[in-house]
């Protein structure tokens, strides 16, 4: 009997997700009705050093992985945050960061000048009153003069519109963005998970878009990874505890991605989403440089 073949390092049999949620923090200036996350100014950064996410990020430029997003709560808060967006460019990576761009500071719009930075952020209404009815704080001016100012820079953007079940009303705002100039836009209604979920409903993965999990993964403030930022519930391991790769490659992120494609059935594999970080599924399919940065267009409609 010939030996057994020794077994293959994980990181060259693990397939690298093509993006990877760094969830940094539950901190942000505003406290919008329907957080995913229940983000808030009463927040924390969680569990998470510094040396903790530096380690995450050069592991994961070894396994391959080639886009970060850095996502929360409101990302700029953390006070590591430019530096780890340093960190992931040295290694190669783009770098988006998903802020709700009420105030971004003159470092911050130095880092965002580079070549492979990218921004992304939520907008709710062409109508001053409605968009902070909704964040829960005057933001609305903040936000649209520094949609302008990042476009201005030349720092590639994308928005993307929480619908208020009013066609007329996210067309407005759709126009509105263009008036600014943003060419880069989808468009999703309220997810009902933390905040934007009835307080009795657990969550539920029929809520998710199907593909959570799929070339994707998030780590959050305390260092749990899971299939997606909106499938925190659905923990697979803890990167404080162990390496991202064996926990990406471990049965239990391989039964909490079962789950959700369980609950979608048929649905999760009629199209490739739109999944814009925190309104991950455009009605319409439309592209979207969001989960590679970048999802191919598709005729399908999936379900609203």
């Amino acid at each position: 009997m010939s030996a057994p073949t020794a077994e293959k390092p994980l990181t060259e049999t693990l397939k690298p997700p093509r993006m990877l949620w760094l969830d940094l923090t539950r901190k942000c200036q505003l406290a919008c009705v329907h957080c995913y996350n229940e983000s808030g100014p009463d927040g924390d950064h969680g569990a998470m050093e510094r040396e903790d996410w530096f380690r995450l990020i050069g592991e994961a430029a070894e396994l391959g992985v080639p886009h970060v997003q850095l996502i929360g709560g409101e990302p700029m808060m953390h006070p590591n945050g430019i530096d780890l967006a340093d960190f992931a460019l040295s290694k190669g990576m783009g770098v988006e960061v998903y802020s709700n761009l009420v105030h971004v500071t003159e470092a911050w719009w130095e880092q965002l000048r580079h070549a492979r930075m990218s921004l992304a952020t939520s907008y709710y209404s062409a109508l001053a009153a409605e968009h902070n009815a909704i964040t829960g704080r005057r933001s609305h001016a903040r936000t649209r003069q520094n949609i302008a100012k990042a476009l201005a820079q030349g720092t590639p953007l994308r928005v993307g519109i929480i619908s208020l079940d009013d066609a007329k009303d996210t067309e407005a705002t759709r126009q509105d963005l263009e008036s600014l100039g943003v060419t880069n836009i989808g468009v999703d209604h309220v997810r009902l998970f933390g905040r934007g979920a009835p307080s009795s409903q657990d969550p539920n993965p029929a809520g998710l878009c199907g593909h959570c999990g799929v070339g994707v993964a998030s780590v959050s403030p305390t260092g749990e990874v899971s299939p997606c930022v909106f499938s925190t519930w659905l923990p697979a391991g803890n990167v404080r505890a162990g390496s991202l790769s064996s926990i990406l490659s471990g049965p239990v992120m391989d039964e909490a991605t079962a789950l959700i494609r369980s609950a979608r059935g048929n649905e999760a594999s009629a199209c490739t989403p739109d999944c814009v970080p925190k309104n991950p599924c455009d009605p319409r399919c439309e592209p979207n440089s969001s989960c590679r940065p970048g999802t191919p267009p598709s005729e399908c409609q999936p379900r609203n």
